[in-house]
C-alpha cells in the first residue's frame, strides 16, 4: 500500500473531521472547567471511535486523523500551534489551506499538514486580527499586524486572494542575534564587523539595503549594539521588530493603521518629523518603502549623526535608485537635487544579500563620498569575490575626520582608492 501522509489523509476525509471537531469544541465551551490536555486527547480518541469514520478509515490512517483533530481543538491556532511554539521555525506560509510552508533551520519545506477548508483558514486570520484590535472583512480583506509575542503577521482573505485565504507569520528570537552571532555564522568577517563598529561608534550615517528575507533587521540589531549607552535614541518602526535592550535612554515607536472609519492612523513620516522634537542624538527608522524617504533624508541632513535605516534594494546602486524615486514620489524638486540631499545625507551603504542554500550575507559596502553634479562617487570598502567571500577592496575611507575624532583614526586605512561613479 502506498504510504499515507496526514495531508492526503486530511482531504480526504475533510467533512467528517470537520464535524468531529465541531463536536468537540461544543464540548470544550460548555465544561464548568477547562479541560486538560490529556482529557482533550482523550475525548478525540473517544469521538473518533464512535464515528463513523472510524469504521471507514484504514488502520494507517487512524493516528494522523485523531492527531488532526486534536491540533485543532488543542490550542487557540489550531493546526498552526505546534509551528508556533517550534523554536526551529522562523516564518510560516499559508498559500490558500491546502498549501502550508514553513522556513526552519533556514531551509523552505512544504508541511505534511492542511486545512480542511478556507473557512477554518479564514477563521484563524481573523483570531490573529481580534488579538490586535483589527477588523478584517471582505471591505478590509488585508490584516498586517505585530502580535503581542513579537509575531508579525500578515493576513489576506480570499476576496483579494485567487488562491485561497493567503496568511505569513515571521517570528522572532527572543535573543537577539548579535555581531558575533553573524561572525560565526559567516555572513560578515571579524575585519569588516570591526570596522562597522567604528563607524557606528564615530556616528556615521548608515543605509543597509538587501532583498526580502536578506536579514537587514537582524543586522541593523545587531549594529545598534555599537551604539553608546549614554546617547538618546530615536526607534522608528512599521511593525516593531527591533530588540534594542543596552539603551536605556531610548524611545520606540510604531505606525498605526486607520480604524474601520478610517480613523486613527499615524504614518511613519509623522513619526520621524516628531522625533525630531524629542533632542535625539541619534534616529533610527525600521525600513523605508515610501513618502517617508524625505523625512528620513531630512533628518539625516539635519545633524542627527549616527542615524541607521533600511530598505528594499538588489545592490546599492539599485537601492539608490530606489531612494530617489521614493523621494520624487512626493517632491517636486529637480533629480540632481534629489541625489545631492541624498549623497549628503547618507554616509555608509551596506548591501545583503541572501544565498541559495538561505544563508544571509554581507555583500559589498560602500562610502558615499559625494555628487558631481550628474552621478554619485562611491568609494567601494567592500566587495564579494567570485567565490562569494566578502574582502576589503584596500580602499581607505575618504572622509575621516569623525573617525579622528571618536579615536578610530587608525583603522580603515586602505592601500590603494578605488571610487567609482555611479
Amino acid at each position: 500500500m502506498e504510504e499515507l501522509t496526514k495531508r492526503r489523509t486530511i482531504l480526504k476525509y475533510r467533512k467528517e473531521i470537520d464535524d468531529i471537531v465541531r463536536d468537540i469544541r461544543r464540548w470544550i465551551t460548555e465544561r464548568d472547567s477547562v479541560p486538560g490536555r490529556g482529557d482533550i486527547r482523550e475525548k478525540c480518541e473517544e469521538c473518533f471511535f464512535r464515528s463513523e469514520l472510524s469504521r471507514v478509515s484504514e488502520i494507517e490512517e487512524m493516528k494522523l486523523i485523531i492527531s488532526s483533530i486534536y491540533d485543532r481543538v488543542s490550542g487557540r491556532y489550531g493546526l498552526l500551534q505546534p509551528l508556533l511554539t517550534d523554536p526551529a521555525v522562523n516564518e510560516i506560509m499559508v498559500n490558500g489551506p491546502d498549501m502550508i510552508f514553513i522556513e526552519r533551520n533556514r531551509e523552505l519545506v512544504q508541511v505534511d499538514d492542511t486545512f480542511t477548508s478556507p473557512e477554518e483558514l479564514e477563521e484563524i486570520i481573523r483570531m490573529f486580527a481580534a488579538d490586535v484590535h483589527r477588523e478584517i472583512n471582505e471591505a478590509n480583506p488585508i490584516v498586517d499586524a505585530r502580535l503581542p509575542s513579537g509575531y508579525r503577521v500578515n493576513g489576506v482573505l480570499r476576496t483579494v486572494a485567487l488562491n485561497g485565504p493567503i496568511l505569513t507569520i515571521r517570528k522572532f528570537r527572543e535573543k537577539e542575534i548579535e555581531m558575533k552571532d553573524l561572525i560565526a555564522y559567516g555572513s560578515i568577517t571579524q575585519e569588516c564587523a570591526d570596522d562597522l563598529r567604528a563607524l557606528v561608534r564615530s556616528g556615521y550615517n548608515i543605509f543597509i539595503s538587501g532583498g526580502t528575507s536578506s536579514g537587514k533587521t537582524t543586522f541593523l540589531n545587531a549594529l545598534t549594539a555599537s551604539i553608546d549607552p549614554r546617547e538618546r535614541v530615536i526607534i522608528i518602526e512599521d511593525s516593531a521588530e527591533l530588540q534594542i535592550t543596552h539603551l536605556n535612554n531610548k524611545v520606540q515607536m510604531e505606525c498605526r493603521a486607520a480604524n474601520s472609519i478610517g480613523k486613527g492612523e499615524v504614518t511613519m513620516e509623522r513619526l520621524i518629523r516628531t522625533s525630531l522634537r524629542m533632542r535625539p542624538d541619534r534616529i533610527i527608522v525600521g525600513e523605508v518603502r515610501g513618502r517617508e524617504v524625505v523625512d528620513m533624508i531630512q533628518a539625516m541632513n539635519t545633524g542627527h549623526d549616527g542615524s541607521m535605516s533600511t530598505g528594499h534594494g538588489n545592490s546599492i546602486r539599485g537601492m539608490l535608485n530606489r531612494l530617489e524615486t521614493m523621494y520624487l514620489t512626493d517632491s517636486q524638486v529637480s533629480v540632481s537635487s534629489v541625489r545631492n540631499q541624498i549623497a549628503n545625507a547618507v554616509d555608509i551603504f551596506v548591501h545583503l544579500r541572501r544565498d541559495a542554500d538561505g544563508r544571509r550575507r554581507t555583500s559589498e559596502i560602500a562610502e558615499m563620498v559625494g555628487f558631481d553634479g550628474e552621478e554619485y562617487i562611491v568609494n567601494y570598502l567592500y566587495t564579494t569575490t567570485e567565490q562569494g567571500v566578502l574582502t576589503a577592496t584596500g580602499n581607505s575611507l575618504r572622509d575621516r575626520e569623525r573617525l579622528i575624532r571618536a579615536g578610530f583614526g587608525h583603522m580603515m586605512k586602505g592601500n590603494n582608492d578605488r571610487s567609482e561613479d555611479v
